[in-house]
């Protein structure tokens, strides 16, 4: 069938891992668990903690945005909200880049905590 050999040194499944949740899922379970490379571990790791943060951070940004929302602050809450989102997506990318270049190289704020908290993985 197809007789090219192909060397997946994780670097796709880092990427995968980047899209959402779901992408995280796809990497671990489809790309991941039959072809474990310090690579794919480095960036599963990370984005695992980084997706887990920012549920959490929106989730709490937008309680906060309502709260000030329903106060009378409309422009300090959206602006909030949007340094909040605007944020995430910057540490995202930085994040993205490293998966794409094949680097192990760490999310400010996130990435050496999430080495040590998921060392399973």
């Amino acid at each position: 069938m197809n007789d090219i050999p192909s060397k997946d040194d994780g670097k796709t499944a880092g990427i995968v891992s980047y899209f959402f949740i779901i992408g995280w899922l796809i990497a671990y379970f489809a790309m991941y668990k039959d072809n474990k490379t310090a690579q794919a571990s480095y960036q599963l790791r990370q984005t695992l903690l980084f997706h887990i943060a920012s549920m959490i951070i929106y989730y709490a940004a937008g309680a906060i945005f309502a709260a000030i929302f329903f106060s009378g602050g409309y422009t300090i809450g959206i602006t909030i909200f949007w340094i909040v989102r605007v944020g995430l997506f910057v540490l995202w990318v930085i994040g993205f880049i490293g998966a794409i270049n094949g680097e192990s190289k760490p999310i400010p704020l996130i990435g050496e905590r999430a080495q040590s908290m998921f060392s399973s993985i």
